[in-house]
């Protein structure tokens, strides 16, 4: 009786607070369906539909208590989800697929463009939390690692302005690199292989990475993927690493007025699922439910970013922003290009 006295308080609890977040929710999942939507029909980047569906209901958090809290949830909690869930695609397989010269390359091409961010950054007049947030993104794995790092870095009061500006960014530009980089490879006269870790190794998101590679040919499409997901990979030891420097440093964000975690629950998931997919014990079946829900938790978060910026800000980035992540951009595409002609 005693037991059942201290349980039921606790489920009163779990109903009023599905109460107060199941609007903001329901708004963000729409929002994230009318975004694969566009995607499946009009070939519009999924990615970057979310993001502008969730600026054009921005109103929706300015009105009050009704959907703001389920807001908050999913561009905090639901975000952290989606990024845990990208560990099932992980295999250390596609490490020896491909050779260490590839990997080297790979990492090589994230630490060039870290530095580079950072000086270019200071050139530009930006300030750090942008440098790492945008050279992490071009550098990683787009808009899912701009989230990522998003959720480790101190925030302040352009957090969200810069947050949805740089997914905003790197989904554009991928798309145009989708187009362009493979006329570029055969244009230089690339191999197969040297075409594929060029796309690999440079495009943003995984989507333009594939859709680019397969326009080419399958086995560069393949080789493209494979090198993506390298990259990817990066995406939980930089976010450790980068917590870990922020904890020494004393600019760690507290959770809860404590001290964070050294590592944070959402990448402790992503590497253990990373792990355990490289045993093998993830069934091919469940590793694409895992996929198509890390999905849509990040179509969703990426909706709930959306609203809870203001357009006007995003309209307001200096243009030394837009430059930044340009620059990033060309930067790991030259680097990338150089090491393909001399390593591939």
């Amino acid at each position: 009786m005693t037991t059942l006295t201290n349980t039921m308080p606790r489920v009163r609890g779990i109903f009023q607070r599905a109460e107060t977040v199941w609007p903001g929710l329901l708004v963000c999942g729409l929002a994230a369906l009318a975004a694969q939507f566009l995607s499946d029909h009009y070939g519009a980047p999924a990615m970057l539909m979310a993001l502008l569906i969730g600026l054009s209901l921005h109103f929706l958090v300015d009105d009050g208590e009704r959907c703001a809290p389920g807001i908050g949830l999913a561009a905090k909690t639901v975000l952290r989800l989606g990024v845990a869930l990208l560990g099932a695609r992980i295999s250390f397989e596609v490490f020896a697929q491909l050779g260490w010269q590839v990997v080297g390359l790979v990492v090589g091409g994230l630490l060039a463009t870290m530095a580079f961010g950072w000086a270019a950054a200071r050139s530009l007049g930006r300030g750090w939390r942008l440098a790492i947030l945008t050279a992490g993104s071009v550098s990683i794995c787009g808009a899912s690692a701009a989230m990522a790092i998003a959720a480790v870095l101190p925030r302040n009061d352009l957090s969200e302005r810069n947050l949805s500006f740089t997914v905003f960014g790197v989904t554009l530009l991928s798309t145009v690199a989708m187009v362009v980089y493979p006329i570029l490879s055969n244009v230089l006269g690339l191999t197969d292989l040297q075409s594929g870790v060029f796309l690999g190794g440079t495009i943003h998101d995984v989507a333009q990475v594939v859709g680019a590679g397969f326009s080419v040919s399958e086995p560069v499409g393949e080789t493209a993927t494979t090198v993506k997901l390298i990259r990817v990979s990066m995406l939980a030891p930089f976010v450790l690493i980068l917590t870990l420097v922020l904890r020494r440093t004393g600019m760690a964000e507290p959770v809860d007025g404590k001290r964070p975690p050294i590592l944070p629950g959402f990448v402790m998931a992503f590497l253990g699922l990373a792990l355990v997919n490289s045993l093998g014990a993830v069934p091919t079946a469940i590793q694409g439910l895992l996929w198509a829900l890390s999905k849509w938790a990040m179509l969703t978060a990426i909706a709930a970013v959306g609203m809870k910026t203001d357009l006007k800000r995003i309209l307001a980035v200096p243009p030394q922003s837009v430059a930044l992540i340009f620059v990033e951009t060309v930067f790991i595409a030259g680097f990338v290009l150089a090491g393909v002609m001399v390593l591939v």
